[in-house]
């Protein structure tokens, strides 16, 4: 990609409720790679119990799978998130901030009554560009 993805938020519309952008910007030659969501497994394979430690884990997985593509976070394009309880934004944003500074992707979050296995409580699904 020669280009660099261009994030906005258009004067127009109203001002995000929370740390995205309305509108992201793929350059025409960039590759467009989806990845499955990503959910919070420990070291051991095991989901802990609680929502903020599988926000963590799953932050240092979409890290993980970006990498192995030659990506870091500068080239997600969009995030899916869906949580099966209410998220504290305060801690969530931390682990935000770490992986994208100031330069927020599109996001969507849906609270929904169950993911993929019981235990799991959030999954983050993110799209890519390069």
């Amino acid at each position: 990609m020669k280009s660099k993805l261009v994030r906005k938020n258009p004067m127009q519309a109203p001002k995000p409720v929370g740390k995205y952008s309305h509108v992201t910007i793929i350059p025409k030659d960039a590759t467009m790679y989806a990845f499955s969501g990503q959910i919070g497994l420990g070291q051991d394979d095991q989901l802990p119990q609680t929502l903020w430690e599988q926000i963590i884990n799953t932050f240092q997985h979409i890290e993980t799978i970006l990498a192995s593509e030659g990506m870091d976070a500068t080239h997600i394009v969009k995030v899916n998130i869906w949580a099966t309880e209410e998220i504290d934004w305060d801690h969530f944003y931390e682990q935000w901030e770490c992986m994208f500074g100031e330069s927020y992707p599109s996001m969507t979050i849906a609270y929904v009554s169950a993911l993929g296995l019981p235990e799991i409580k959030i999954e983050l699904e993110i799209w890519a560009a390069k």
